[in-house]
């Protein structure tokens, strides 16, 4: 076999998956999507020749790459019986090391990871990423209240621009370098739909919902994710901090169904919900005008869900410990949105307009460092 002809590593695929940001893309670099594997998983089949390790990484990322310039999509590891933490708080860990790599590829594919005030108080995340080869998104702390304290990693660490979301009346004056406020007035200030639309003006339109229960829940909840990754870990908790939690329908027939592919990550299985029909629905559009029987995870007011310290779900735990494993998203297209920029380039443009980020080199020695740390998984 010539050297022409040699099939691509996964190393060499994941770095063009990195640049990938429309069917353009996907055609240039030779990763074009005709969605004809045969499978009916959804699927693409590449036109360059992949090794086995390299297939995958396609399979599992090329939808979530190819889904446009503004799209939610979300992630969660938790037990068989639904939990993301031990009653105590304790997510050391649910879900294993393959998840923690998968966790961090959806970081890097992100231009932002949101996570509510209780993921940030309770875990002290880094949200980086360090598993794997990638630019590092912006952090976007969702903090009504103003409860997060400044010791936190996201404030200190200066590893990536960290925007600190805050209600009326509780900006603080000083903040740390790559740090930057936003403060938010109004009833629905923090509305999914809206904080998507807020985010998308500043360049920020692939969001990762990261965690954790509660905030995923409430943008599950008002129709605001695209896609949903939930990996299942084989455990059995008993009782612990909740998952997904949302006001149900009493009828099975009108339960939410999304098409949904299944893959195995390491001994945890990966379910990949669709939950935003393909060129279908704008972002944010309400569950319930998407698919028949989600409306039944709306019947409440959406604005009584609260991460950032006040009311939680129905069936939560406010002041849940919400740790590693719990958290990130992925969608299929939303609404047809110019694209920012190309490919890479573009992204590094969006991400710049939020504290300074500092974009992607893709030096080796970078990439070789993340593929041997061993930080906290899903951190």
């Amino acid at each position: 076999m010539s050297a022409a002809a040699d099939p691509l590593g996964a190393a060499e695929v994941w770095e063009l998956l990195l640049g990938v940001r429309g069917a353009g893309d996907a055609v240039a670099v030779g990763l074009s999507a005709d969605g004809a594997d045969g499978r009916g998983g959804g699927g693409e089949r590449a036109a360059r020749v992949l090794s086995p390790a390299a297939a995958e990484l396609a399979e599992r990322y090329l939808p979530l790459c190819l889904a446009g310039a503004r799209v939610a999509f979300g992630q969660l590891g938790q037990s068989l019986d639904g939990f993301i933490a031990t009653r105590t708080g304790d997510a050391d860990y649910v879900t294993g090391e393959a998840d923690r790599r998968h966790l961090h590829r959806l970081r890097a594919l992100a231009d932002a990871v949101v996570v509510g005030a209780g993921t940030a108080v309770a875990d002290d995340p880094r949200l980086t990423v360090r598993a794997c080869a990638g630019p590092d998104p912006v952090r976007v702390v969702l903090d009504p209240g103003g409860r997060v304290p400044r010791n936190r990693r996201v404030f200190t660490d200066g590893a990536a621009p960290t925007l600190w979301v805050v209600g009326p009346g509780v900006a603080p004056e000083r903040v740390g370098d790559g740090v930057e406020v936003l403060a938010l007035s109004g009833r629905d200030a923090f509305a999914p739909a809206r904080l998507r639309t807020a985010l998308a003006a500043r360049g920020l339109g692939r969001l990762l919902v990261e965690g954790g229960g509660v905030t995923v829940s409430r943008f599950l909840r008002a129709g605001a994710l695209d896609r949903l990754y939930l990996t299942v870990a084989p455990v059995l908790l008993g009782d612990g901090v909740p998952g997904l939690r949302f006001p149900g329908t009493p009828v099975m027939r009108r339960a939410l169904r999304p098409p949904v592919r299944r893959s195995a990550l390491g001994e945890d299985t990966l379910f990949e919900l669709e939950l935003g029909p393909p060129g279908g629905a704008q972002p944010g559009t309400p569950a319930d005008q998407q698919h028949p029987g989600a409306g039944q995870a709306r019947g409440q007011d959406e604005h009584a869900v609260d991460d950032g310290g006040g009311q939680a779900l129905p069936g939560s735990q406010p002041g849940g410990g919400e740790g590693p494993g719990r958290g990130a998203l992925a969608g299929p297209p939303a609404a047809d949105v110019q694209r920012q920029g190309h490919g890479q380039q573009g992204r590094q443009h969006q991400r710049q307009q939020v504290g300074g980020r500092r974009p992607y080199s893709g030096d080796p020695g970078r990439q070789q460092e993340r593929r041997h740390i061993a930080g906290e998984h899903g951190e």
